[in-house]
């Protein structure tokens, strides 16, 4: 997650229409820094990761493609870790076909690239990104404790009111402050390329109703395509959360294999935000999901 997130157990599968809730993998802490988006290490007395200084945050995405391969992380994008409790997926800029990209890949690991945001969802709320599977996850289920681990997501935290929400999750929150000294993020979206349940299933994590899991390709069917995404953040957070959302607060990319102890591999094009005139303009009329 990123400025305020969390983890969460899991409990058996529950389906409302696409909405599935079950439980995710790892403690609290590991999927508060598996979501990135949050500088918390643990619920139980651990390292603080520390947000680092940023006076004014940026309020669109460094692109991949502006860095060199083998270079240094383009603008704000750095990794995210918790080497104490989990060896770290392994992150660098590659050259595909002339464009650099991000090579992911986990061996039993768990670790992100993150970049913390500022900007308006209802200004820009089409996200558009390319991504590609070469190494699928053995045993990968979204949807189970045990299996949820993926070659790709994308994560996304919003900000919002805290108080608002019902007591059980500001205990929860409260919790992680005081072990941390950070705000867990008020709400976290994740897009992930996934297994175990039809495209378009949400996954509600089981420790935080305020984690929720969109799963928009699954399966090794398009293994070493490139698959470029479109999606309407607004109606998606709406959907998945059945309110509006605040200000986006960081996006992270993830690429993990710690559950299953198995192996995975992901690459990552460049992620934007557009104006819907934008969206319309570049895909030709052609609708975000």
């Amino acid at each position: 997650m990123i400025a305020d997130g969390t983890e969460v157990m899991r409990s058996r599968r529950a389906r409302i229409d696409p909405v599935a809730s079950s439980r995710r993998a790892g403690p609290p802490a590991e999927r508060l820094v598996a979501l990135l988006l949050v500088a918390v290490m643990a619920l139980s007395g651990c390292k603080v990761l520390v947000r680092p200084p940023a006076p004014v945050l940026p309020s669109q995405v460094t692109p991949f493609s502006v860095a060199a391969p083998g270079g240094a992380w383009p603008g704000g994008w750095h990794i995210e870790a918790v080497r104490k409790f989990r060896k770290p997926s392994s992150y660098r800029l590659v050259d595909d076909e002339g464009t650099t990209v991000v090579e992911g890949t986990a061996e039993a690991s768990a670790s992100g690239l993150v970049e913390f945001l500022d900007l308006d969802v209802y200004q820009r709320p089409i996200l558009a990104w390319r991504w590609k599977i070469t190494q699928p996850v053995t045993g990968a289920d979204t949807t189970q404790r045990s299996g949820d681990d993926a070659p790709a997501r994308i994560l996304l935290s919003f900000s919002g009111d805290v108080r608002s929400l019902p007591f059980a999750e500001r205990l929860f929150f409260e919790q992680v402050r005081l072990v941390s000294g950070v705000p867990v993020p008020y709400a976290t979206l994740e897009y992930v390329w996934g297994a175990g349940a039809p495209n378009e299933t949400v996954v509600i994590n089981s420790y935080t109703s305020r984690i929720r899991t969109i799963i928009v390709e699954s399966g090794p069917e398009r293994l070493g395509e490139w698959v470029s995404e479109v999606r309407d953040v607004l109606e998606d957070f709406r959907r998945a959360f059945d309110e509006e959302p605040g200000r986006i607060t960081g996006i992270a990319v993830y690429t993990d294999a710690d559950v299953t102890f198995a192996r995975s591999q992901g690459y990552y094009g460049d992620i934007e935000f557009l104006t819907r005139s934008e969206a319309e303009r570049r895909f030709a009329g052609g609708s975000a999901r």
